[in-house]
């Protein structure tokens, strides 16, 4: 008994996490995706419903779908004190089951927050559809560059954010994101496979030609190197013109006590869904 204790506590959080991942598809496989969200999201929870809401009380009002999820986490990683956590991965979503035909291809961003009792449970979830890719990843990793940062100097992330929303009122976001996107950075925008690395991405947000506006932020979580928030967001063009809202979600983590953007997810309204599920809502 001690020996499996031991085994279990020697894990990295990352695995755990791995593991967490693989026993919450095993739990939609066999009881569905209402089932198995219920069973592992975090009691303070949310996701884009299309709007920012409490997802365990959403899910609940949900029906029974016979609807098939899968996916496969690719990248994780823990803060330094194990209580919160990102992961990335692919997913295939399958209206009718998984003998469907049809499936919609896509990536998912969650954030996980360490239980009292040890376990990871997901405190955001959220995803993109795009095109099937031509090859899918099924390994994961952890971030390179993952080195120890315990935020001795207490520096805060909330703080530390805030001038990249000043920056991107006052300057755009183009400049905000190249003053404090990370080198690996992850940006993920809906229709679109995700763009890694920090020179892709600003090469992508130089095309949108659009003014983006940041809703104030409501809510900024954070323990050691790693924080996480999501807000509310409208594209604007050159004519003054709203193009486009939706909901996004930036994970920030503390590396050689700078705070950089190492995910960012823009989900529009009318493409919310959590973990690239098209499925509709049920009325409130």
């Amino acid at each position: 008994y001690l020996a499996s204790v031991i085994v279990v506590f020697s894990q990295s959080s990352e695995q755990r996490i791995y593991d967490t991942e693989r026993a919450f598809e095993g739990l939609v496989a066999e009881k569905g995706i209402r089932a198995g969200f219920l069973g592992y999201l975090s009691p303070d929870a949310v996701m884009f419903f299309p709007e920012v809401a409490n997802a365990r009380e959403t899910w609940t009002k949900r029906p029974i779908s016979p609807a098939a999820l899968t996916w496969n986490p690719i990248l994780i990683f823990a803060s330094s004190n194990d209580v919160l956590a990102y992961s990335i991965g692919n997913s295939v979503y399958r209206p009718k089951g998984k003998n469907d035909p049809t499936g919609f291809a896509g990536h998912y961003l969650s954030v996980w927050v360490r239980q009292a009792n040890g376990e990871y449970r997901a405190v955001f979830d959220t995803g993109i559809n795009h095109d099937a890719p031509a090859s899918v990843t099924t390994e994961w990793s952890v971030p390179k560059g993952s080195a120890v940062e315990k935020n001795e100097r207490r520096l805060s992330g909330a703080d530390s954010a805030t001038p990249f929303f000043v920056k991107a009122e006052s300057d755009g976001a183009v400049k905000a994101y190249r003053a404090y996107l990370a080198e690996d950075a992850i940006l993920m925008r809906d229709g679109s496979m995700p763009l890694k690395g920090r020179s892709a991405a600003i090469d992508h947000l130089k095309k949108g030609k659009t003014f983006i506006k940041f809703a104030k932020r409501k809510s900024f979580v954070e323990a050691a190197d790693l924080a996480y928030h999501c807000s509310g967001y409208t594209e604007i063009d050159t004519n003054g013109k709203e193009v486009e809202r939706g909901n996004y979600a930036q994970v920030w983590r503390l590396r050689s006590e700078k705070w950089q953007i190492v995910a960012d997810i823009f989900v529009p309204l009318a493409a919310a869904k959590p973990r690239a599920q098209a499925a509709p809502l049920p009325e409130h």
